[in-house]
């Protein structure tokens, strides 16, 4: 128990930290923008959601390449890992890339997927304008901090995501209120905010790799020499967790979409229990993170008996910090809903919305760790495909979608069921947790 808890405290709370420091960049934009009006916030939010679904998608690809270089780590096989590292960065510069060029060319096309009202459009519009050069650069920073993860090096992403964070909140409250001479840019200066936060990341990244990382290192060779074996490996293994993790942000997107062609209000409101749900939930994603290390670098040195070991009290461990965040969030909901600059409905909204989420982060704390953590950890990612697209999409979207568009119940009915996905897939995650298909080793 002892070797546990050290591990615990070096590596799962480190990952759990920079979650949180990520959550908290957000939260900022929500909390200023929230001062600014209800406008603002939903424009800011819904724009949001375009570098929240590349952000999954970067996660998704650094997920599944970590099942291998955490199960390689686990062999010392740093050749390999460095392979790994610079066929996944690829592929997210790829996909940063491709966000970029859509954005720049369709903002407003894309923001009329998340609302109806013009005001919201053109404040998101100009959002995106801006944050949208910073997709690249937050694709390959991204990327290579999550592999680092992969091979226990936690320290760096923690202080790249604090300076950001840092230089996030200095910023925002110049460009938003335009303090010290600045122009006061609501909308447009938390974008600006958001860009020179990422490019500060990017060069403390690129500072990291050229001067400090002397371990792994990012080969240029292996960058358009792949090799066909281990490609095939990122493959099986990383397209499942991709597409998981993009139909979870794309559903999100769509949570946020119905949501907003019922209104600012509903719009506002859901945006900032997006926010808190990221709150609530960040240790448990940080343990779940730290559990596919653990338990993949324990397959790899083929102590299966250990791997169980830790996957059994992470999951216990994440029951634990949640049920703890999720009370003393439902205790400070009044507190929450009266500190932002909200209209009448949408703070009743607010309110109503938070008690959802207090009993809907009960079942994602032991979904999440099972399906993030311990499956992918072994290699068993297509079963988390399945489940979570199958709970999310067949269940409480359509779900949603049915209940606003066709049945047309109020903004509270429609919330309920869009948050059904954690309870439909709950039973599933631990029937497949406790049949141990998942404790195989992936490597050659």
């Amino acid at each position: 128990m002892r070797e546990f808890l050290k591990i615990v405290f070096g590596l799962a709370f480190p990952i759990a930290l920079q979650n949180l420091i990520n959550t908290a960049v957000t939260t900022a934009d929500v909390v200023m923008l929230g001062k600014v009006g209800e406008t603002a916030l939903s424009s800011g939010s819904l724009a949001g959601q375009v570098q929240f679904v590349m952000s999954l998608m970067i996660f998704g690809m650094t997920s599944g390449a970590s099942v291998l270089t955490a199960q390689y780590w686990g062999k010392k096989d740093v050749n390999t890992i460095e392979k790994v590292f610079s066929m996944t960065i690829s592929f997210a510069l790829i996909a940063g890339f491709t966000f970029f060029f859509v954005v720049e060319l369709f903002p407003r096309q894309i923001m009329y997927i998340f609302s109806s009202e013009e005001e919201v459009i053109q404040g998101g519009v100009s959002y995106l304008r801006i944050v949208a050069f910073c997709y690249p650069i937050s694709a390959f920073t991204t990327a290579y901090l999550y592999l680092m993860r992969s091979i226990e090096r936690v320290k760096i992403g923690t202080a790249v995501f604090a300076g950001s964070l840092l230089a996030n909140v200095i910023l925002n409250a110049v460009f938003i209120f335009g303090l010290c001479g600045a122009p006061a840019m609501g909308v447009r200066g938390a974008a600006l905010a958001t860009f020179l936060s990422r490019c500060l990341e990017f060069l403390i990244v690129l500072f990291y790799i050229g001067k400090v990382n002397r371990q792994v290192r990012l080969r240029s060779r292996y960058f358009f020499h792949w090799d066909p074996l281990l490609l095939r490996d990122f493959l099986v293994l990383s397209i499942p967790v991709v597409l998981n993790e993009t139909l979870w942000g794309a559903g999100m997107s769509a949570n946020a979409a119905i949501l907003g062609q019922l209104g600012s209000s509903a719009a506002a409101a859901n945006s900032v229990v997006r926010v808190i749900r990221e709150l609530v939930m960040v240790m448990s994603v940080g343990l779940s993170a730290a559990t596919s290390v653990l338990v993949g670098k324990a397959i790899g040195e083929k102590r299966l008996d250990i791997a169980q070991i830790y996957a059994r009290r992470m999951v216990g461990l994440s029951i634990v910090v949640t049920s703890c965040a999720s009370a003393a969030m439902f205790c400070l909901r009044g507190t929450i809903a009266g500190a932002l600059t909200l209209g009448d409905q949408a703070r009743e909204y607010l309110l109503f919305m938070l008690v959802v989420l207090a009993v809907y982060s009960l079942c994602q704390s032991v979904s999440c760790p099972v399906i993030v953590g311990v499956l992918r950890a072994g290699g068993d990612t297509r079963f988390g495909l399945i489940l979570e697209g199958m709970a999310l999409w067949v269940g409480s979207i359509l779900l949603g979608w049915i209940g606003a568009f066709v049945l047309h119940l109020p903004v509270r009915e429609v919330f309920v069921l869009l948050m059904m996905d954690e309870f439909i897939k709950l039973p599933f995650a631990l029937w497949r947790y406790r049949s141990k298909i998942w404790l195989r080793d992936v490597t050659r």
